[in-house]
């Protein structure tokens, strides 16, 4: 089943989660589009990327715009041999959205998910909205609460 921005504000009104989804007139599936389109630094963006460990069980890590994903860390942090990154057809599988249009939470199944500490560096981040055009922005405490993550390194 494929889902969209709409699903994401039913989810997040849902939970009562006073956060935005901001449409655009061009695709935002990018750090470079998004920090664009907003006019912040990339920092600001968290790239929400699904990785599949060697059980075949999905893991979302969530990391700010500037930095990369370290997959033995994030191996590490999930008790697991190792993590590939998951391909399009799997992102959409286990989430329901399209790579990069992948919001951090609000999938049908709740995904396990692991966020580097650097995105508390600021109280409002943006991530993907649930379209190649939407961006969702929310506070961080809101993030945490709605993803039920982990917050640990796992950027390089």
């Amino acid at each position: 089943m494929s889902m969209s921005e709409k699903d994401l504000e039913l989810y997040l009104k849902d939970k009562g989660v006073n956060a935005r989804i901001i449409i655009f007139d061009k695709p935002t599936t990018t750090v470079s589009e998004a920090e664009n389109v907003l006019g912040i630094s990339r920092e600001r963006i968290i790239k929400s990327m699904v990785f599949i460990d060697d059980k075949g069980s999905p893991i979302l890590a969530i990391v700010t715009g500037d930095k990369k994903i370290d997959m033995k860390k994030l191996a590490k942090e999930c008790e697991v041999k190792e993590v590939r990154l998951a391909n399009p057809i799997e992102v959409k599988k286990f989430t329901g959205y399209e790579v990069g249009a992948t919001p951090p939470f609000g999938f049908k199944n709740p995904i396990k998910t692991i966020i580097d500490p650097k995105v508390f560096k600021f109280d409002k981040v943006y991530g993907g909205g649930g379209a190649m055009n939407a961006l969702l922005e929310i506070n961080t405490k809101d993030l945490l609460k709605l993803t039920n993550g982990k917050i640990a390194n796992i950027s390089k």
